[in-house]
């Protein structure tokens, strides 16, 4: 199947406060928990055409209540700046000292709505004041057995600076680090400036930066064995795999070591061969996707290609033909790479900062879930237009929703109703936007020839009257049906002429027909076609719209 992964942060997903204080506490602003992902959500999220949903936030991070302020980003914190890999976050439980037996009933729920679970693992870097308060009977803490008076040794799990304070170009308060520890963004200086990820400090593989980038991995040094318990552990929890955050930071060899060990693992334990744990790297090197994926991972972010690509399409006016070269680069290993249109990290489609509208997107996520068999990602609030324009705190008025601040998302809201996840209160542009999006992900997940299926981009065998920089269109085809998919980016209705060449039939081993009958999956429309390589298919679509037509044979 299709994976179609559903990202959420438990805190916004939840959180039912309309106060939304500018840089508030979760007092004042209210956070969301694991209970409140209830069955009724699961079973909405799964109706949206999910079949993962991946957790953002749930491993215990650094937050201004329960650390130093000056090196946390906004009142709840980083996700991203772990202080514990055997928690989770308190701030998510009702009962804090239940806290993991709470997720452990939300990964039980999930699993019965039909639905695997990811969470993040974040093998680069972690909290300055990371301590793990709840690790296993037995297990060493990370630093603990580290030697700080070396800067560099693969027996240690941070890389250190001698005889130097921790000192950013920027107050930190009460906050003392000595001797300073290299900083998460490969910053390997002692003071690290705004811009840095400051907050986080680097963790040792075994790679020293500062001795020509030499990698002393034999014996296999102290890191590896500690972060491949660390995924034990949350395998044992029913965790189905990882979103990989800022895989490509740390070396090749090291998941090639540990991903087959924790299969392994998972396999013995389960007592299921065909349980495979999927691993998700976030790679934005184009020249490393192979190393990764040899290595192991499954699947790996494509920003830098389809991502960058199909924004520049929707909002700056680049040629939708371009689209064929995106995918032409990386063919070889298309069905490997995660496709997405929003994520935590980038601003939202309906934001000032994107498109203004999340209906202007129509076309480019028609692409990124119908042009190959690889995953595809949307944001929790992607489906309902959230605009990302709120002034939160830490987070500013970025086009993003916040990960460091408390905060109620207003279209999440009008969805959850209060708990209910009826939709009850959106309004229209919503209601129509998430019907869109629920018939999409569908056909995505459920239609074979959108899964599983072989594509044949039509776009170079269009004459001189096709418009190649406003319309982009391909067939898909599997066992008994055909898909074709046509996308409009123009801002007004336009008439496409599309043609099917003889390749294509070839291709695909289609008979040519007089006339078909079509049908609209994302509408319901009937068509009458022709299918051979003499006649155009003549279709009229609305402006940033498209069809997938579904013809049987």
């Amino acid at each position: 199947m299709k994976p179609i992964i559903y990202q959420l942060l438990p805190r916004l997903f939840g959180n039912y406060s309309e106060t939304r204080k500018n840089n508030g506490s979760r007092v004042e602003n209210g956070c969301g928990r694991f209970e409140d992902i209830n069955a009724k959500a699961l079973r909405a999220i799964r109706d949206l055409g999910a079949t993962h949903v991946w957790y953002t936030g749930v491993i215990r991070h650094a937050t201004a209540e329960h650390n130093s302020a000056a090196i946390v980003k906004g009142k709840a914190g980083s996700p991203y700046a772990i202080t514990d890999y055997y928690d989770v976050d308190p701030d998510l439980a009702v009962n804090e000292a239940e806290r993991m037996a709470e997720f452990e009933a939300l990964v039980t729920r999930t699993h019965r709505a039909g639905l695997q679970v990811l969470i993040d693992f974040v093998p680069n870097h972690v909290a300055r004041e990371y301590k793990s308060l709840c690790k296993p009977a037995g297990v060493r803490d990370l630093g603990e057995d580290d030697h700080p008076e070396w800067a560099f040794s693969p027996l240690n799990n941070f890389y250190y600076f001698p005889g130097e304070a921790f000192s950013p170009s920027f107050d930190i308060g009460d906050y003392r680090e000595f001797p300073a520890k290299a900083t998460g963004n490969d910053c390997f200086s002692a003071h690290p400036g705004h811009n840095d990820w400051y907050e986080t400090v680097k963790l040792n593989y075994g790679v020293f930066y500062q001795g020509g980038m030499e990698k002393q991995f034999d014996p296999v040094p102290d890191t590896w064995f500690k972060m491949r318990d660390i995924l034990l552990y949350w395998t044992d929890r029913g965790v189905d795999g990882f979103r990989v955050d800022m895989a490509e930071m740390v070396p090749v060899e090291f998941f090639a070591w540990v991903i087959p060990q924790v299969r392994e693992h998972v396999t013995h334990r389960r007592g299921r061969a065909n349980k495979k744990v999927l691993f998700i790297a976030e790679c934005y090197n184009p020249a490393l996707y192979r190393d990764y994926l040899a290595a192991g991972m499954d699947y790996l972010y494509d920003k830098v290609g389809m991502y960058d690509y199909l924004r520049g399409v929707t909002s700056k006016g680049w040629a939708a033909e371009g689209i064929s070269r995106q995918w032409q680069a990386q063919n070889d290993i298309l069905d490997k790479l995660l496709y997405f249109m929003e994520n935590h990290d980038e601003q939202r489609i309906a934001s000032g900062f994107f498109c203004g509208r999340g209906m202007c997107a129509e076309p480019a996520m028609i692409v990124t879930a119908m042009l190959g068999c690889n995953p595809v990602l949307i944001y929790s609030g992607q489906e309902l237009g959230e605009k990302g324009m709120d002034c939160e705190g830490f987070s500013g008025i970025d086009g993003r929703t916040t990960i460091f601040d408390y905060w109620g998302v207003r279209s999440l809201q009008a969805w959850a109703n209060g708990g209910r996840f009826d939709g009850a209160l959106l309004d229209d542009e919503q209601r129509e936007l998430r019907t869109f999006y629920r018939r999409l992900l569908t056909i995505a997940r459920d239609e074979p020839a959108a899964n599983s299926g072989r594509m044949y981009d039509l776009e170079y065998a269009q004459d001189a009257a096709f418009n190649r920089h406003e319309h982009f269109v391909f067939l898909r085809r599997a066992e008994d049906s055909l898909l074709l998919c046509a996308v409009n980016f123009h801002d007004r209705r336009d008439d496409l002429r599309i043609s099917l060449p003889e390749r294509a039939f070839e291709y695909l081993e289609l008979e040519q027909q007089a006339t078909v009958q079509a049908v609209d999956l994302l509408t319901d429309t009937v068509y009458t076609l022709p299918l051979n390589a003499q006649e155009p298919v003549v279709l009229s679509l609305p402006a940033w719209k498209g069809v997938i037509l579904k013809i049987k044979l």
